[in-house]
């Protein structure tokens, strides 16, 4: 065990008295010691439960022979921190839960971990650590949130952000807002639809590294609390049969998540999120590989913001190991994965059927033959850029129109609500990318005002920076290099003309080339007077394209 080194011998006295300052006895001290990472805090929906999760590891891990010691992570959530300064504090996270979880693990000898993440950069911060540690390791999330009811009608945070725009554009009473405002986020978890923390945490089932369910089973109900023991349980088989993260998260691994990925149709978050987890596992993933998976992967899901199902749906439809199930019917995984079951991908995914063929569609029958989400190329974009395919409606699979130009979130958000944005516009939001924000902030009040103005079937958006995974419509993020890096985003004028074609993988800025060498010779990027975390990040920050990773 690794903590041998601090708790045996005459040299480890002063240790084993800390030790016994926790209240530890000499029994416990003669266990593995078990790491259990809690996210839990008081203002983050998705983690308020995390506390009951928590101690159901506790028992678990015990049940099993370990010693569980709890130790904390940070987490932001990323609805409350939208739309003003606390969102450049969302993406700047993962970095830290990383490297805290990293010092506090390596600092106190822990033999073993498990992972209690929820919400968006809690998850792959956390699989960063673990993939760093290489210790075993085993996640299991807070759980999804039930999805709330207005007018009969399932909703979710994706909604509640769209009636804003609604009754911005008259569509609505402050009376009927007010309802959304009760209704909408009826319980604890993670946010309804498929947003990134739903997304990440059924793709870490997907990678190897959680129970099935831990993606799925909603945060309230008593089956996430066995999953809970039973991931204490599993840890310490893993310690047994010294199943590492590494050994879990091989190349294939991340192909496998990129297909689930491309299946469920995914938040856009993840292409930054696998690209950086797999860089800790010393594997490069490159916005090519997505394209590559995504032309031969079926999306076989529609779920929230891009349909009408939820979580809790595509939970008792069979969850992740389903739609494994029905991409494995055309030989798109790679089967004979280890994962921290003790078991392969093959065997953890054998009888799990299909249950209910409008939420998962049958392989057979996709909506669409290829991937939820498309990375698109061109001279705006010659890194790459990232949309959500599986949420643009059809008529703006394709597009070209006037850029409408914007430095900054707040002042697009301004344009939109004064109605100045009008049919067939694209709107530009630049300096908002991991250097140039610093921090990347999501683009969800801006998606979703457009949306509830009626304006989503004729205005797309790009942008150098991000989207929440509950954003819809032909929204474009991640455009690389950004603005603040000498992109040509930078250089984009108020009336140029922007072309999209998602099928086909491009975004072009139309306007001569002599032009745009010139004005490129010309340009000077922007910068902004920065201080304490937010300086740090921005001078060590890659590009959305390489995960926006710190070098």
């Amino acid at each position: 065990m690794k903590s041998e080194t601090l708790k045996f011998g005459t040299q480890n006295a002063p240790h084993r008295a800390l030790y016994h300052a926790l209240g530890l006895t000499d029994e416990e001290m003669e266990r593995p010691l078990v790491g259990i990472v809690s996210s839990y805090n008081e203002i983050v929906p998705g983690h308020m439960n995390i506390d009951k999760i928590v101690d159901a590891v506790k028992i678990g891990v015990a049940m099993s022979g370990g010693t569980p010691i709890v130790f904390p992570a940070i987490a932001v959530c990323d609805g409350i921190a939208m739309g003003h300064t606390g969102m450049k504090y969302s993406l700047v996270t993962r970095d830290l839960i990383a490297d805290s979880t990293e010092a506090m693990a390596l600092a106190h000898g822990f033999d073993a971990l498990v992972m209690v993440p929820n919400c968006d950069k809690n998850v792959p911060g956390l699989l960063m650590a673990a993939a760093r540690l290489n210790i075993p390791t085993v996640f299991v999330s807070g759980g999804p949130m039930l999805a709330g009811r207005v007018n009969g009608a399932k909703t979710s945070l994706s909604s509640m952000f769209e009636a804003v725009g609604e009754y911005g554009a008259g569509k609505i009473t402050e009376e009927k807002l007010s309802e959304y405002e009760c209704k909408t986020c009826p319980t604890c978890g993670s946010c309804s639809g498929m947003y990134t923390a739903n997304s990440m945490n059924c793709l870490t089932e997907a990678l190897g590294m959680g129970l099935k369910g831990n993606g799925t089973i909603p945060a309230v109900y008593s089956a996430r609390i066995e999953l809970a023991k039973h991931a204490g349980m599993a840890v310490m088989d893993a310690l047994k049969n010294n199943i590492r993260p590494r050994d879990v998260m091989t190349e294939k691994a991340f192909m496998n998540a990129l297909t689930v990925d491309m299946a469920l149709g995914c938040s856009t978050n993840s292409m930054l999120h696998l690209p950086a987890i797999a860089h800790e596992c010393g594997i490069e993933i490159n916005l090519d590989i997505a394209n590559k998976i995504s032309e031969k992967t079926p999306n076989l899901c529609h779920l929230a913001p891009a349909g009408r199902t939820y979580i809790e749906e595509l939970d008792e439809a069979g969850g992740v190991y389903a739609v494994m199930n029905e991409l494995s019917k055309k030989n798109l995984l790679n089967l004979d994965c280890i994962t921290v079951t003790g078991k392969t991908v093959g065997e953890n995914i054998e009888g799990c059927v299909n249950l209910n063929h409008d939420v998962i569609r049958p392989v057979e029958n996709p909506y669409s033959e290829t991937g939820g989400i498309a990375v698109l190329r061109g001279n705006l974009a010659p890194d790459g850029s990232v949309v959500k395919r599986s949420a643009v409606l059809p008529e703006m699979l394709v597009h070209e129109g006037p850029a409408r130009v914007f430095d900054c979130e707040e002042d697009a958000q301004a344009a939109i609500n004064a109605g100045k944005i009008k049919s067939g516009d694209v709107v530009v939001i630049r300096y908002e990318g991991p250097k140039g924000g610093p921090g990347m902030r999501e683009m969800l009040n801006p998606t979703s005002a457009i949306m509830g103005m009626g304006l989503g079937s004729s205005v797309a958006l790009i942008t150098d920076g991000r989207f929440s995974g509950a954003t819809r419509g032909a929204c474009i993020g991640h455009v690389s290099p950004e603005a603040a890096s000498g992109g040509m985003i930078g250089v984009v004028e108020e009336g140029d003309i922007i072309s999209i074609n998602i099928p086909e993988n491009k975004l072009e800025l139309k306007v001569d080339e002599k032009v745009l060498e010139e004005r490129m010779k010309n340009f000077v990027p922007k910068k902004k007077e920065l201080s304490g975390y937010l300086k740090r990040y921005a001078a060590l920050v890659s590009s959305g394209a390489e995960g926006a990773i710190l070098r």
